[in-house]
């Protein structure tokens, strides 16, 4: 056993509860972690609180596969939230970065790979002149609402109910992911003069937003969406709702910003901008151009980005931004996915899978929509369509709950939350898929 392996605490049982030495080797460590870590999770959603019971801790994975602390294997199809466009553990990826490792982790002054990144990215969106590589998400939508406020000079900010930006001050107002999973409507420790500049209004609804620009023609510096919801589950824009944002938007001379951390090289190699045909100002990054370790990245136009410090007077920085191991783990991540046929094969999976998903719900006469962008889906136990988060919120949660925890002990890992998407990888095979499929119709069987 490896001596960095949690499996290894139980020959050290001082580092857990005192009470918990016995049984399930994920329970202690989360009893543990509960002395050390609020909640025992280093981000909310990992918590269960939605679907009931305790977390697993992972101890390893590979391929389209996750192995507990306790050695039980799941079929993942939360693939790190999305960051796992080819699955855990690639060979190539892991292989490209230990030789970075052996140069050095971090220098925090300029390297090859950041460029070799960065042309990467901006030659596979248009939209996307220039770029400035950060370490999250967060980080990444923090940084474009600040340009778009000194590059407009304005102070409000639309965005949408359920789509989450990050934990970010200003944008945490009827957000999605965590927040919608723990009932929080937004967060104590943000004061109200913060979140009056932002306002949020439904997804989907173009009229509500034409009606916001009406009352306030020159007040907003920007706009706000995700192309393609993920944190509410998966929720694709109706048709000409991003294309009426973009006009809405040029009219007024507010900025378009996509938030494509999820979307981005997820549904398709030109991301969601590209798929749905809409040009934003500026656009946000994370997740799969990190290959797996934590980044993120905004670019846009060239006049808006040469305004940020220090080519201009705008201010952003990062003692790890641009990270060398990152940096080397996205660019093989982005070379593999500009393979020929990468998202045709992904988008024919998923297809397939929700199709027989879906079918055989039907046949046990349970209700279920499955919204599905690529590679992206999320199942909804309703009989309605979904399209904004209250359709998300009426649906059957409970069902949700049920379901999650019988997929998990038939070994199938979705995320534990209705408010989440489901990931497919290259590594989820003909093979895995099968398994899922059985594995559905079991659990279906005990709802």
């Amino acid at each position: 056993m490896d001596a960095w392996s949690p499996l290894a605490t139980r020959s050290n049982p001082s580092i857990l509860h005192p009470l918990m030495t016995t049984g399930s080797l994920s329970k202690e460590l989360f009893n543990a972690s509960m002395k050390l870590i609020p909640g025992g999770v280093n981000s909310p959603v990992r918590a269960f609180h939605s679907v009931g019971g305790e977390p697993l801790f992972i101890e390893k994975g590979k391929g389209a596969m996750l192995v507990d602390a306790d050695g039980q294997e799941y079929i993942d199809y939360m693939m790190s939230w999305g960051a796992l466009l080819h699955g855990h553990a690639h060979k190539e990826i892991t292989g490209k970065i230990a030789k970075a490792l052996e140069r050095g982790t971090s220098f925090g002054a300029p390297t090859g790979f950041e460029l070799e990144l960065a042309k990467l990215v901006t030659d596979a969106l248009p939209a996307m002149d220039m770029i400035r590589l950060v370490n999250s998400g967060t980080e990444a939508t923090m940084s474009a609402i600040r340009l778009a406020r000194g590059h407009t000079n304005r102070k409000k900010i639309i965005k949408f109910d359920g789509c989450y930006h990050g934990h970010v001050d200003a944008l945490l107002v009827e957000a999605g992911s965590g927040v919608a999973t723990l009932g929080i409507p937004g967060s104590p420790g943000i004061p109200e003069e913060v979140t009056a500049h932002t306002i949020s209004l439904p997804f989907n609804d173009l009229e509500a937003v034409r009606e916001v620009f009406q009352k306030d023609p020159q007040g907003f510096a920007a706009v706000i969406v995700e192309p393609v919801a993920g944190n509410m589950g998966v929720i694709p824009p109706q048709e000409g709702f991003l294309q009426g944002l973009r006009t809405l938007t040029e009219e007024h001379g507010t900025l378009l910003i996509l938030d494509e951390v999820m979307t981005g090289f997820r549904v398709a190699w030109e991301g969601a901008q590209g798929m749905f045909q809409v040009t934003p100002d500026l656009t946000c990054l994370g997740k799969i151009i990190g290959g797996g370790l934590p980044v993120g990245a905004y670019g846009g136009k060239r006049e808006i980005m040469e305004k940020i410090a220090p080519a201009g007077p705008i201010y952003q920085a990062g003692t790890l931004s641009g990270n060398p191991i990152a940096m080397a783990a996205g660019t093989k991540a982005l070379k593999l996915a500009k393979e020929p046929e990468t998202y045709q094969r992904l988008d024919y999976r998923s297809q397939y899978l929700t199709d027989e998903l879906k079918k055989r719900a039907d046949a046990a006469k349970i209700p279920m929509t499955i919204n599905r962008v690529g590679s992206m889906f999320t199942l909804f136990f309703s009989e309605k369509p979904i399209t904004d988060l209250q359709d998300v919120k009426e649906s059957n949660l409970r069902r949700f709950a049920k379901y999650f925890n019988a997929m998990l002990e038939e070994g199938v890992y979705f995320p534990p939350s209705p408010f989440e998407a489901c990931f497919l990888s290259t590594a989820h095979g003909e093979t895995t898929i099968e398994k899922t499929l059985a594995a559905h119709e079991k659990a279906l069987k005990k709802l």
